[in-house]
């Protein structure tokens, strides 16, 4: 058997959102990124949100929003109290969490098109 040629890595995650500037200004401020000049490509239906590392993130308006229970990824931070005052402030939804779980304490998000998101830390 021949091996795989598909990389055992993530490349992109994809967001579905129905609003591609609210999109962009509710990601750009909970990553603390400019917003300036910021567009979507393909006609305004894609945009690439700044990441660091190697796993993108891809804000996607060529799908209908589908919402799930479970979380479409996680995001790393160092302090999840100060996330979670962090999303108080600014009014975002928290669905769960702060939750500790062992290895990771959490708080589970929703963007305005109700996808949900995750805050890590490691414990």
């Amino acid at each position: 058997m021949p091996k795989s040629p598909i990389e055992n890595r993530i490349g992109t995650v994809f967001v579905p959102v129905s609003d591609m500037p609210r999109a962009i200004e509710w990601y750009s401020d909970l990553f603390d990124l400019p917003t300036d000049g910021d567009e979507a490509s393909h006609e305004g239906t894609i945009y690439d949100v700044e990441m660091k590392g190697d796993v993108g993130l891809l804000l996607d308006a060529n799908r209908p929003v589908e919402n799930s229970s479970q979380s479409l990824c996680y995001f790393w931070t160092d302090d999840i109290d100060a996330t979670h005052e962090f999303l108080e402030e600014r009014e975002i939804p928290v669905v769960m969490g702060p939750e500790n779980i062992g290895t990771v304490t959490f708080v589970t998000l929703e963007d305005p098109d109700g996808n949900r998101l995750m805050a890590c830390q490691r414990n």
